[in-house]
C-alpha cells in the first residue's frame, strides 16, 4: 500500500512477468536457464579450444614429417601448442569447480578434457622423439596423421553440438572414431616390415605394446582419482 498525494490510499502496481509469486518464480526459472546456457557454452568453448590445440599439434607433426619444418623448430612449436592446450584445460577445471550445471556430467566432461589433452601429449611426444631419434621426413606418416586429424575434426563438431543438441552430439562423437588411426598405423608398420631391416623393428614394436599397457595403467589410476573426486567434491 502507498499514500496518494491527495490524501487517499492506493495499491502498488503488480510485479511484471505474470504478476505475484508465479511471475517471480517464472522469471527466476528463465534466469536459471539463461545462466545454465551461458555456462554450457563457456565450458564447451574451452573444450573446443582444447580440440583446436590438438589439431594444431597434428599439423606440426604433419609438417615435420613432410620436411617443411626442421625437427628442432617443430619441438619449439609443439611446446607452444601444448602450453595453450594446458591453459584451456586449467581454465575448464577452474570453471567446473564453480558452476552448478554443465552440458554433461562434470566427471564426464573432465574425462573428455583429459582425453583430448592425452591426444595432444602423445602428438607432442611424437614430435619430440622425431627430433631426438634423428628421424627423416617420410610420406609413410601421412595417412596416420590424416586419420588422426579427421577424427579430431569430427570430435570438434560433436563438442560444439553439446549445448543445444546433446543427443546429436553423442551420435557425432561416435563418428570421431571412424577414421581409424590404428588401421593406418598397422598398414604403415606392415610396409616397414617388408624392408630388409624388419627384424630390428620387432623389439621396438613389442616395447611399444608395453608402453600402451603403461598408458592403460595410468588411465586406471586416473579413473580411481576421478571416483574419489566424485565422492568428496
Amino acid at each position: 500500500m502507498a499514500v496518494d498525494p491527495a490524501g487517499g490510499v492506493r495499491r502498488r502496481g503488480r510485479l511484471r512477468g505474470g504478476g505475484g509469486v508465479a511471475g517471480v518464480l517464472s522469471g527466476l526459472a528463465r534466469l536459471a536457464r539463461d545462466l545454465a546456457g551461458a555456462d554450457d557454452r563457456s565450458l564447451v568453448g574451452l573444450v573446443a579450444a582444447q580440440v583446436c590445440c590438438a589439431e594444431r599439434g597434428v599439423e606440426v607433426a604433419r609438417r615435420v614429417t613432410a620436411g617443411t619444418v626442421e625437427p628442432a623448430r617443430a619441438r619449439r612449436l609443439i611446446g607452444v601448442v601444448e602450453h595453450d592446450g594446458d591453459a584451456h584445460r586449467a581454465a575448464l577445471i577452474g570453471r567446473l569447480r564453480r558452476i552448478v550445471a554443465s552440458p554433461i556430467d562434470r566427471e564426464d566432461l573432465f574425462r573428455l578434457s583429459r582425453s583430448i589433452d592425452d591426444v595432444l601429449d602423445a602428438t607432442r611426444d611424437f614430435v619430440r622423439e622425431f627430433d631426438l631419434f634423428g628421424a627423416a621426413p617420410d610420406p609413410l606418416y601421412g595417412p596416420v596423421l590424416d586419420r588422426l586429424a579427421g577424427g579430431l575434426a569430427r570430435l570438434d563438431a560433436a563438442v560444439r553440438l553439446l549445448p543445444d543438441a546433446p543427443r546429436q552430439a553423442a551420435e557425432a562423437a561416435s563418428e570421431a572414431k571412424k577414421p581409424g588411426v590404428r588401421p593406418a598405423y598397422q598398414q604403415a608398420v606392415a610396409a616397414l616390415m617388408s624392408d630388409a631391416g624388419a627384424p630390428a623393428l620387432v623389439p621396438v614394436l613389442l616395447l611399444g605394446r608395453l608402453d600402451v599397457a603403461g598408458q592403460r595403467l595410468a588411465a586406471a589410476a586416473d579413473a580411481l582419482a576421478d571416483g574419489v573426486m566424485k565422492r568428496f567434491q
